[in-house]
């Protein structure tokens, strides 16, 4: 049966209706602009509710005495009296935590000894209160710097080497047999498979792992430490001085934002193949 023209007219190519493309799901868009509107309507009400005295002042300072106590501390030179030694002390114990903890993680993915012998270990002090530790840190570091850096250390060791393990023992099996049946060396597969697979998941444990690390440097410093963010917020809250106290946490919460900053840009740079 032959067809109408008017159904040809309808079928032909000129009438022909786009499809619109539909493989853009579950890919995230930068917003950047929504995150600063979060943090001035917060602080624009704290403002308000602390000048209207709906907020005590007792409880909560007002976010401009707040600013203008960190801009005293910066012109008195003391900022940086207490940054420097902290971001040198959170650097460093990091950076040790992460990379013991990123290469055990890997070896246990990857070994079926080091499996065995680890993740029970692992286990065992992955829920220990790192800051309980400290003590015994100090008796074994003495209250210098050494136990600053062996408790940040320790405490980025645990999330790190748990994320790592998990990332490379989750990699997809059918893409390893697939290289191996390519004919691909084992060296090959863990570079070209096992470690930007594992990529994702490492990164993610890395931002729990630093923000763990800024906590456990707050404590460290909290005990025999002249200067450091973690001896200012002591002895702000010792005073009960609340504007210099919130300056302390403003700037951890700053250091946090800077670090995630860095991994967003890290991970920009190692995961653009998943564009």
């Amino acid at each position: 049966m032959s067809e109408s023209p008017e159904s040809n007219l309808k079928n032909s190519p000129e009438n022909a209706k786009e499809v619109s493309f539909r493989g853009g799901g579950f890919k995230p868009k930068p917003r950047r602009w929504v995150g600063l509107a979060v943090f001035i309507v917060i602080i624009a009400l704290a403002e308000w509710g602390t000048r209207a005295g709906w907020i005590s002042a007792l409880t909560l300072p007002v976010p401009s005495d707040v600013l203008r106590t960190f801009q005293e501390l910066y012109s008195s030179g003391l900022l940086f009296k207490h940054l420097l030694p902290s971001l040198s002390r959170l650097l460093v114990g990091a950076f040790i935590g992460v990379m013991v903890g990123v290469c055990i993680g890997i070896l246990m993915g990857l070994f079926s000894y080091v499996r065995s012998g680890m993740v029970p270990l692992v286990a065992a002090i992955f829920p220990i209160p790192k800051i309980a530790l400290l003590p015994l840190f100090v008796i074994w570091f003495g209250i210098g710097e050494g136990s600053k850096y062996a408790l940040i250390a320790f405490g980025t060791f645990t999330p790190t080497v748990v994320a790592t393990y998990g990332a490379v023992d989750n990699i997809d099996r059918t893409l390893i047999r697939m290289g191996q049946s390519f004919g691909l060396s084992w060296f090959s597969i863990v570079r070209k498979i096992v470690l930007p697979g594992a990529m994702p998941g490492i990164l993610s444990g890395l931002r729990i792992s630093l923000a763990i690390a800024i906590i456990l440097l707050v404590a460290a410093e909290m005990l025999g430490a002249e200067y450091g963010i973690g001896a200012y917020i002591l002895e702000a809250g010792s005073l009960y001085d609340l504007e210099r106290l919130f300056v302390g946490v403003i700037i951890l919460s700053l250091l946090g934002v800077l670090m995630s900053a860095v991994i967003a840009l890290i991970e920009r740079r190692l995961l653009n193949w998943r564009t």
